[in-house]
């Protein structure tokens, strides 16, 4: 399919699963009509051209699918009678491109705040949001978690299943920040995933970067004003323009420090430090605000010996007093900031006390075993690498671990257990 088309389809899915939703209900149903609307619009438009109103073309072929659906089951058709009427006459009826009852991109948040409904487990919110709002088909949500179609299929039925009965509309001023909260969650997840997959043969998944920074884009482009979301943004800009030099020709990682950093994307640098600047001074920082202030103070070193760790270690000591529970992941990015400004015994001082958090994670072992290489115990960073190596899913990331063990055995030492 014609790239352009995917962009447009994928722009304007949401907007048009919101608008039914929204005068039908049936999100369940909606969002399977929504598909082969989008499915007739991909095998369509290449060929006779993209119409001049893609979005109400959309509705009215979804519309159409929708209500045919809804007749063909005689439950569901007492029940479509039975809201018409007490609906307005048109209220079946998609209108016609251009007139006023066509969808707002508010749509798109509405149905953001639905995906991730708290009824919902996080798996699910990540699954449903993928597929309602980014477009992806289920094979492809699939094929990014590394799990089998069928069992992501289950994942999205039930939490459909789980949302009939819950009304479309945003969220009330009581629970407004809580919801959004857990909508940026979502999107947060989204992209680590993309930007460092938890499993597999491949380092990242740019599909899964790609559409987190799509839809926090368009969440931005509706609350423009809002620090958190700016902040994410900014966040998500700056450390994907690290990317293309994470890599070497053969899929192996680049640690920052070794990095080649004329490859980062300077342009994307550029846009996610003046969102930061703009987040900042929007109100209080909050955790996406201050993280993106770290990644843009790597992005701006132009050597990895310009870096200014006393700020970034400043940053994450206010990052760890925001909430009641610190996030054990920014602990221990707080201690590597504390060794690389005070040393690495401070270092491995500071590592019992999130060790509790982080047992049998491989980030901590190898955290440690980086520290334990710079302090000179070689014995210990041997060990605590093939640790680290053993306990990570990420093909990437074991073969980087255990390269650097190999570093530290040198050609002489001991074959590797």
């Amino acid at each position: 399919m014609n790239h352009d088309v995917e962009d447009l389809l994928r722009h304007h899915a949401p907007q048009v699963l919101g608008a039914l939703v929204r005068r039908y209900g049936h999100f369940d149903a909606a969002e399977d009509a929504v598909q082969e609307a989008l499915l007739a619009a991909a095998r369509q438009w290449p060929g006779d051209g993209v119409p001049d109103n893609p979005r109400g073309w959309l509705i009215r072929v979804a519309s159409r699918r929708l209500t045919d659906q809804l007749r063909a089951d005689e439950a569901r058709r007492r029940r479509e009678e039975a809201d018409a009427a007490l609906a307005p006459r048109d209220a079946f009826t998609a209108p016609p491109p251009g007139e006023g009852r066509a969808p707002s991109e508010d749509d798109t948040l509405t149905l953001l705040f639905l995906c991730c409904h708290p009824e919902l487990p996080a798996a699910a919110q990540v699954a449903l949001t993928l597929r309602a709002v980014g477009g992806l088909t289920t094979a492809e949500i699939a094929r990014a978690h590394l799990v089998p179609e069928a069992t992501m299929a289950q994942r999205i039925s039930r939490a459909k299943h789980r949302l009939k009965g819950v009304p479309f509309r945003p969220p009330g001023p009581e629970d407004r920040d809580q919801r959004l909260a857990a909508v940026l969650h979502v999107l947060y997840l989204i992209f680590n995933e993309g930007y460092t997959a938890t499993s597999g043969r491949r380092l990242r998944r740019a599909d899964l970067a790609g559409e987190a920074i799509r839809l926090t884009r368009a969440v931005r482009r509706l609350l423009p004003r809002e620090g958190a979301v700016t902040g994410l943004l900014a966040l998500m800009l700056l450390t994907e323009a690290r990317s293309a030099a994470r890599t070497g020709p053969h899929g192996e990682l680049i640690p920052l420090d070794e990095q080649d950093r004329s490859r980062w994307d300077r342009d994307a640098i550029r846009e996610g430090t003046a969102l930061v600047e703009e987040a900042l001074a929007d109100g209080p920082a909050g955790a996406y605000q201050l993280q993106a202030a770290v990644a843009a103070l790597h992005d701006e070193a132009a050597r990895p010996e310009d870096t200014d760790w006393p700020q970034i270690l400043a940053l994450y000591e206010v990052l760890l007093r925001l909430g009641p529970a610190p996030d054990p992941m920014a602990e221990l990015s707080r201690v590597v900031a504390l060794a690389m400004v005070h040393g690495p015994e401070a270092g491995l001082a500071e590592l019992p006390s999130v060790a509790g958090r982080l047992a049998g994670h491989h980030r901590l072992d190898a955290v440690r075993a980086h520290l334990l290489e710079r302090s000179g115990d070689t014995e210990g960073a041997l060990a605590a690498y093939r640790a680290a190596a053993a306990r990570t899913l990420s093909v990437p990331e074991a073969r980087y671990l255990r390269m650097r063990a190999a570093r530290l055995r040198g050609p002489d030492g001991p074959p590797q257990p």
